[in-house]
């Protein structure tokens, strides 16, 4: 098949090597073919020959613009509003049990949906008590980050809310805005956006939690990844707090810090929990 840029085996494997110690991606063989696609769009931008070209160029600029670009078009932002719905009701559970006011953190916001869906489920649960609490939704991809924080939505994408919710929790949109809604205020409010790297060595996110939504990440890690960032979140985790996990990952994210709960759902060994109320 003839290819618009030249795309080498070795090529692949620098990419996959870039994406690995940048953003601790895996990624396996058959997303070759994703990896031109996407990067393809950074060679015609930049007027490059080929991708030797483009990587050299990206190695000589240890940071910047570029290689943010080259980690958004790398990042898979599959979402939707209250997707795995089993979790919300545990939320909700939880959160009406906790010591107010109530803290969570969504470890991989994409384009809003789960953050917003947290937040709601929080109102819902929680009355008046709920806009002292907040959602703390980050991302590596700035590019999903800016979507999210504008709150807006296609009538596609919240077309499985129930109607209760579009009326209590969305604004329709109108004139250029038609066929749109927007979060509330007081939804918004609640959520606050920003850009975080799972890998970096130091993250903003410090203060324990209430429960921890890092849904379909660990899949694109590989396995030292996966337990360097587990063992990270279990001290950021309130002693009865919550691990929230996507439907692709399973028992193989428990280590000595996590122990299953329900599906998916996952809570600190009761060793760790011990410490944390001592």
């Amino acid at each position: 098949m003839t290819t618009e840029f030249l795309f080498t085996d070795s090529d692949f494997s620098r990419v996959r090597t870039l994406i690995h110690r940048r953003a601790g991606i895996a990624l396996g063989e058959q997303k070759r073919q994703m990896v031109y696609s996407r990067l393809s769009r950074r060679l015609r931008e930049l007027q490059l020959p080929d991708f030797a070209s483009y990587l050299d160029w990206l190695e000589q600029r240890q940071d910047g613009e570029e290689w943010q670009l080259f980690i958004n078009s790398l990042t898979t932002n599959l979402t939707s509003f209250f997707r795995e719905a089993h979790h919300f009701p545990t939320l909700a559970e939880h959160v009406r049990k906790a010591k107010q006011p109530v803290t969570v953190w969504c470890a991989a916001a994409s384009t809003g949906e789960e953050p917003y869906s947290i937040a709601i489920t929080l109102m819902e649960a929680l009355g008046d008590k709920a806009a002292a609490s907040r959602v703390i939704a980050t991302d590596i991809d700035t590019a999903v980050l800016a979507k999210a924080s504008a709150g807006v939505f296609t009538a596609e994408q919240v077309r499985r809310l129930a109607p209760e919710r579009l009326r209590r929790f969305f604004n329709k949109g109108t004139g250029s805005n038609a066929g749109k809604v927007r979060v509330r205020p007081e939804v918004a409010a609640m959520v606050k956006f920003s850009r975080l790297n799972l890998l970096d060595s130091a993250w903003a996110v410090k203060e324990p939690v209430d429960a921890i939504f890092c849904r379909n990440v660990m899949i694109y890690f590989d396995k030292p990844t996966q337990k360097k960032v587990l063992d990270r979140f279990a001290p950021l985790l309130k002693a009865d707090g919550l691990l929230f996990a996507g439907h692709s990952e399973n028992a193989s994210l428990v280590n000595q810090a996590f122990r299953p709960l329900g599906q998916t759902v996952y809570e600190l060994a009761r060793s760790r929990a011990a410490g944390a109320s001592s």
